[in-house]
C-alpha cells in the first residue's frame, strides 16, 4: 500500500502547484480540486484515513473557492467519513462543515442526516448532552421535511438520555408526544405501547404514586387498548408496589414481564434506580420501629 500513499503525494504535490501556479481563477481551483480528489483516493486505498481526510478538506476548501458550496459540502462529508475511523474530534468538525453548508443550500434532509450522524458519534463517546443537541437539531430538521420515523427516532434518544440524566419529566414529554403522534399512523401505532411504558417508568423513577397513577388513567384514555396490554399492567403493579413500599412485590414484578418479553439495558437501569428509591423507603422504615 506504500505505492498508493506514494501516488496520493505526488497528486497532492502536484494539486499544491496548481494552487500556487497562475492560471484562470476558477481553473485553478477546479484543476487542483480535480487533483485533490486523486490522492484522497490514493489515501483511501491505502488505508491512510488521517491523510485522506485532510485531503478531503482540502478539496472542499477548493470547490467554495470556485463556490461550489454543494461539491464542498460532499468533500466534507467526505473528510468526516474519513476521519471517522481515527479521529472522532476532526471527524465531527468535517460533518458540522458538511451539515451548514447543506442547510445553506437549502438541502435539509441532508444537513438532518449529518446532524444525526454527529449525535451518534457523540453518543458513543458517552458525552449525553450534546447527544441530546445534536439529536434534537436532526429531529427538527426531519420533521421540517416530513420525514416523521427518523424524527421519531431521534426523540425517543432524547428521551432515553433525558431519563439517564435523571430529566424524568422531559423525556416523560417526549414518551408521550411521540406515543400520541403514533396512534395516527398505522405504520407507528403498535409501537404506542411502549412509548407509553417508557413514560411510565419514568414516571416512577420520580417517586410520585399519584403522578403514575394520574399518568396510567391518561394512557387509557389515549390508547384504549392499552390496559390490556402486559405493559400497563407492570406499570399498574409496579405503581401498587411503591405504594405499598414492597420490594419484593416490585422485583416480582418485574421478573414476571421479564421472562415473557426481555427489558433492555435502559429500561433495566430506571427500574432498578426505582428499586434502589423504594429499598431506602423500606430501610427508613424499619429504622423508625
Amino acid at each position: 500500500m506504500s505505492d498508493q500513499i506514494a501516488k496520493g503525494l505526488e497528486f497532492e504535490k502536484k494539486a499544491e502547484k496548481k494552487l500556487s501556479g497562475w492560471g484562470l481563477f476558477g481553473s485553478k481551483y477546479e484543476d487542483a480540486g480535480d487533483l485533490f480528489e486523486k490522492a484522497a483516493n490514493c489515501y483511501k486505498l491505502a488505508k491512510s484515513w488521517d491523510q485522506a481526510g485532510a485531503v478531503y478538506v482540502k478539496l472542499a476548501q477548493c470547490h467554495l473557492k470556485g463556490d461550489s458550496k454543494h461539491e464542498a459540502a460532499s468533500a466534507y462529508a467526505d473528510a468526516g467519513h474519513a476521519y471517522k475511523k481515527t479521529n472522532t474530534k476532526e471527524c465531527i468538525a468535517c460533518l458540522e462543515q458538511s451539515l451548514n453548508l447543506f442547510m445553506e443550500n437549502g438541502r435539509l434532509s441532508m444537513s438532518a442526516r449529518y446532524c444525526k450522524e454527529i449525535a451518534e458519534l457523540y453518543e458513543q463517546e458517552q458525552n449525553l448532552e450534546q447527544a441530546i443537541a445534536y439529536y434534537d437539531k436532526a429531529a427538527d430538521l426531519f420533521q421540517g421535511e416530513e420525514v416523521t420515523t427518523s424524527a421519531n427516532t431521534c426523540k425517543q434518544k432524547i428521551a432515553q438520555f433525558s431519563a439517564q440524566l435523571e430529566q424524568y419529566q422531559k423525556a416523560i414529554e417526549i414518551f408521550e408526544e411521540v406515543a400520541r403522534q403514533s396512534l395516527n399512523s398505522n405504520l407507528l401505532k403498535y409501537g404506542v405501547r411502549g412509548h407509553l411504558l417508557n413514560a411510565g417508568i419514568c414516571q416512577l423513577c420520580k417517586g410520585d404514586v399519584v403522578a403514575i397513577t394520574n399518568a396510567l388513567e391518561r394512557y387509557q384514555e389515549l390508547d384504549p387498548t392499552f390496559s390490556g396490554t402486559r405493559e400497563y399492567r407492570l406499570l399498574a403493579d409496579l405503581a401498587a408496589a411503591l405504594d405499598e413500599e414492597d420490594v419484593v412485590k416490585f422485583t416480582d414484578a418485574v421478573k414476571e414481564f421479564d421472562s415473557m418479553t426481555k427489558l433492555d439495558e435502559w429500561k433495566t437501569t430506571l427500574l432498578l434506580r426505582v428499586k434502589l428509591l423504594l429499598k431506602a423507603k423500606e430501610d427508613e422504615e424499619d429504622d423508625l420501629t
